[in-house]
């Protein structure tokens, strides 16, 4: 089975990010997956503004050409104000632009999040899967993904406490194999 090289986004900078735990779990469980994780950062992006468009700053061009190197892409997002964290959307913008040049265009894509609250990160993902669809990234529908983190789910380290957590976590990303062996496969 091929080996698909996917991109993540942490949509938190914050050195306590629930979502940064949930990253870790990914990359722990996804050999098993036959996928391999690699963090492509958003902190250090410049904010997203039309001037640059004719000479792209270079840590927004280093960007671009990380994604563009990604079989695929997940995104893993808290939930701010009932959206996506203003540095994730930057970095969404980043990826587009300049018109015509959108690193994102077929690229496959899946959403996944970590909430202390009961309905994960449900209405941030609902905004994000908007931006994708714009963004022409073939996403990943099903099986969604909205984690309820509890107290020691998932460790510093990303090791998962609770096994049908870790199942679950293991069966969303054979789905994103799947989806990604889809998605990349010639029309015939």
């Amino acid at each position: 089975m091929t080996t698909y090289n996917v991109g993540f986004l942490v949509g938190s900078i914050s050195s306590t990010s629930i979502n940064r735990r949930l990253s870790k779990a990914l990359v722990k469980l996804a050999p098993q997956a036959d996928l391999h994780l690699t963090e492509i950062p958003i902190a250090g992006l410049p904010f997203y503004s039309a001037d640059h468009d004719a000479e792209i700053p270079a840590e927004a061009a280093e960007f671009k050409r990380a994604i563009e190197a990604s079989d695929a892409i997940i995104v893993i997002t808290p939930e701010y104000n009932r959206s996506v964290p203003g540095v994730l959307k930057n970095a969404l913008d980043t990826a587009s632009r300049p018109w015509g040049q959108n690193s994102f265009a077929g690229k496959p894509s899946a959403v996944i999040g970590a909430s202390i609250g009961a309905i994960g990160t449900a209405v941030a993902q609902q905004h994000l899967r908007s931006i994708l669809s714009f963004l022409a990234s073939p996403e990943l529908a099903q099986p969604e993904a909205y984690l309820h983190m509890t107290e020691g789910l998932i460790t510093e380290d990303g090791e998962v406490t609770n096994e049908s957590t870790a199942d679950f976590l293991l069966s969303w990303l054979k789905a994103l194999h799947t989806h990604t062996a889809k998605t990349l496969s010639p029309v015939v």
